[in-house]
């Protein structure tokens, strides 16, 4: 795994201070949702109490110590009690679910907004180095670990905590003992719980390590599907998805039997702490020193503090789960972008669109792709890149956009620095057809408008005709509005490039990069788009790579580049009738492509 992790802990401060900077915003209608579980909690505690009178007062009835008619009294009181508990009780259930929704999906929203939004600025390098799929399990699944969390928070942790304070206290009044007893299995129940979570932990991580594979690599499967077909791959996919489930299944095995002895020691707690106090109170009681209704709710007060022991163990259970998932999701807030705007960074407006490499040095990894080289392209000049793969043309294009920083020199566009200025508007200033073209799941029309989401329907559709992308959608049920599906795969290529195209001359952008626009495209449709592209490129500086060395012969200037440095330089008539490099992949392509 790309981000696999560096040891087998979680980082509990860390973690909680990311979720309580999400929860801090909406502090007051956290203390709302735990003012109501606080007087939903003491409901029950109330219910018990109005019992042990029943029980005391028919106690005294039956030995005709209390008249029929004060007894009925006592009953009528006891039951308007109950019948308003009873009216109030829905009223605040309802209360603490509206609010605890309200809180759980902002701050969802909130978490997902944030690491999004992190996790897509950050720098080019990461995005190449970690799966897609695993980005997408960990974001949507950390947002949902805030309404695990906040339910656990609610549900399994305030139940508890509430009812130790206000149970033990009200047991304490009638026998100290059975509070002590009490205590000291509910903090029994707790200490265990957390020791026991502690102690499955690197389990637990493993475990899920192990299934952010599995979804990472289930999706680098359905989204190479076509490759595994065309190459009849399905088995072989098959038995390497077996191996991958089945490491899954061990890792959530060997998690899973940890809770084998975990309710069987709970509930020996369990048991002893009732044998003890039974045996404190019923002692107490035929001493004479409680009545049987105190008897009574000492043991209903006990038994009611069960329950919610349970569900904080579960919850404790829970809480460590979210630790784990909220640990993949802000592992990624400790990455810092590698490029950074300049504190007093600017907005670019390219005016000229003169573009100048002076003595530039960048390492790609260990290897050292430029040293010392410069270059300088004037407005609206067309220059076209070439050159065997590997000899930096990409490369060039990258550090223009600032996909990577250089490592000396200075990359300057209309005598501005472009470490100067927001890097983001440098890129929204520059208009690119990728060779690569991967488009939207969303329709034609949508995918040329996000080059610029304020166009009219008229410039859309006129940067369509431009790109000769009108007569192929005529023949489309939805015309402009067909769906693409997922990374276009619903298009030929060709048809994915005209896209292309067409998002760059909407964009209409004064610097315009054609990373083998063409190359999808066969030599009759070429050769049509070659002309509009020609008509395009007027009045803009142009960078153009191509392998196929007949689409640029009509370029101002072409760079012959090799082992990252500028070994030729001139038009196609000028290289062609000289010995050297670009004579001889002239020679080798005869019209075809430079390997």
């Amino acid at each position: 795994m790309a981000m696999s992790r560096s040891r087998n802990r979680i980082e509990f401060r860390y973690n909680l201070r990311q979720y309580w900077n999400l929860l801090k915003k909406y502090k007051y209608l956290a203390l709302l949702i735990a003012s109501l579980s606080v007087i939903l909690q003491l409901r029950f505690l109330i219910e018990k109490f109005l019992f042990k009178f029943i029980v005391d007062n028919g106690t005294e009835f039956a030995k005709g110590a209390l008249l029929r008619s004060d007894f009925i009294d006592v009953l009528l009181l006891i039951g308007g009690i109950f019948i308003l508990i009873s009216a109030l009780a829905p009223m605040f259930v309802w209360s603490r679910e509206h609010f605890l929704v309200n809180l759980t999906t902002k701050m969802m929203q909130d978490l997902k907004r944030k690491y999004f939004n992190h996790i897509v600025g950050l720098h080019h390098d990461f995005h190449t180095t970690h799966k897609t799929g695993s980005l997408i399990s960990r974001l949507l699944r950390g947002g949902w670990t805030v309404d695990r969390l906040n339910d656990t928070l609610v549900y399994r942790v305030s139940p508890l905590v509430i009812n130790i304070i206000i149970v033990t206290a009200s047991i304490f009044y009638f026998d100290w003992i059975s509070a002590v007893i009490a205590i000291f299995v509910a903090l029994s129940f707790i200490t265990y719980g957390f020791f026991f979570q502690r102690f499955q932990e690197s389990a637990n991580l493993r475990a899920i390590e192990a299934e952010d594979f599995e979804k990472a690599n289930t999706s680098d499967f359905m989204t190479n599907i076509d490759s595994i077909k065309y190459y009849g791959k399905e088995k072989s996919i098959d038995r390497r998805y077996e191996k991958i489930i089945t490491d899954t299944k061990k890792a959530h095995i060997n998690h899973w039997y940890y809770f084998r002895w975990y309710g069987t020691v709970l509930i020996l707690i369990q048991s002893v702490g009732f044998l003890l106090v039974l045996y404190s109170s019923v002692l107490r009681f035929l001493n004479n020193e409680i009545t049987l209704g105190s008897l009574a709710f000492i043991y209903t007060a006990y038994a009611g503090l069960m329950e919610p022991m349970w569900r904080f163990n579960d919850g404790v259970r829970e809480f460590y789960r979210s630790m784990a998932d909220f640990q993949d999701l802000f592992q990624y807030g400790k990455i810092h972008n590698k490029i950074k705007d300049t504190p007093n960074a600017k907005s670019l407006k390219i005016k000229k669109g003169a573009i100048e490499f002076r003595n530039v040095g960048f390492n790609y990894g260990r290897r050292k792709l430029f040293r010392n080289f410069n270059l300088k392209i004037k407005p609206n000049e067309k220059v076209a890149l070439v050159g065997h793969s590997g000899c930096g043309k990409t490369t060039l294009v990258k550090l223009l956009n600032r996909f990577y920083d250089v490592d000396d020199g200075r990359i300057l566009i209309d005598g501005k620095d472009i470490k100067d200025v927001k890097q983001e508007s440098l890129r929204s200033e520059t208009g690119i057809v990728p060779q690569e073209c991967i488009l939207f799941d969303d329709t034609i029309y949508n995918n040329i408008r996000f080059a610029r989401p304020g166009a009219t329907r008229k410039e859309v559709l006129r940067a369509m005709r431009f790109a000769q992308l009108d007569k192929i959608v005529r023949d489309f049920p939805k015309k402009e509005n067909t769906i693409v599906g997922e990374r276009g795969v619903r298009l030929s290529g060709g048809e994915k490039q005209r896209v292309s195209i067409a998002r760059a001359i909407l964009a209409n952008k004064k610097i315009l990069v054609l990373d083998e626009a063409t190359s999808s495209l066969d030599s009759e449709t070429e050769h049509e788009i070659q002309k509009d592209l020609r008509r395009l490129l007027e009045g803009r500086t142009s960078i153009i790579i191509a392998h196929r060395l007949s689409t640029i012969m009509s370029a101002d200037r072409i760079i012959v580049l090799k082992n990252g440095k500028i070994v030729q330089q001139g038009s196609h008539s000028e290289l062609i009738q000289q010995k050297g490099e670009y004579r001889k992949l002239w020679n080798l392509q005869k019209g075809g492509y430079i390997n």
